[in-house]
């Protein structure tokens, strides 16, 4: 499914909604793109999966605003990859650091820069180990099997609009 198509049935999920997310929050490895960094050159060629980029434009088109927390040894190499893609303007916020630190040291800074309420964040990442302290936080948090997908979206937009109460940490594989 080519991008333009990805994104205008993102844009037909997201007007099944009454309530949408303010910000919706990306992992990177094995959320937007099927690698860790780290095992990855500065000089390649990065790819995303193949919902990402058509999921990530139609959330721009609807003016939802987006950020990236993400855990790399190898920032650099993250931040070269996502102005390769093109995709770096998406972003209002971008926290990425090292390995030790907790998700949500990511999200306490994005929340500091955005003013965006936990309980009107959105977040997709691939480890359950993020997915639960995230949660706690109040940030609706959907766990991705195989990167984010037009499932994983639909799941995230369903649990967003019941409310904070209702976030589950249930595996999307579609």
């Amino acid at each position: 499914m080519g991008d333009e198509k990805v994104k205008n049935e993102a844009m037909e999920i997201m007007g099944l909604f009454q309530v949408l997310p303010r910000l919706v929050v990306f992992d990177l490895d094995y959320t937007l793109w099927p690698f860790y960094c780290e095992c990855r050159s500065k000089r390649d060629m990065p790819s995303m999966y193949p919902h990402a980029k058509g999921i990530l434009h139609a959330l721009k088109k609807k003016g939802i605003d987006m950020a990236i927390a993400s855990r790399s040894p190898t920032r650099d190499i993250a931040e070269t990859f996502i102005d390769k893609l093109g995709i770096k303007p998406m972003f209002v916020a971008q926290e990425i650091f090292s390995s030790w630190s907790h998700k949500t040291e990511h999200f306490k800074k994005i929340q500091q820069r955005t003013s965006v309420p936990y309980e009107s964040m959105l977040f997709f990442d691939d480890e359950d180990r993020n997915i639960g302290p995230v949660s706690k936080l109040g940030v609706t948090s959907i766990l991705v099997n195989n990167g984010v997908t037009l499932g994983a979206f639909r799941q995230g937009l369903t649990q967003f609009s019941q409310g904070p109460s209702s976030s589950k940490t249930k595996r999307d594989n579609k």
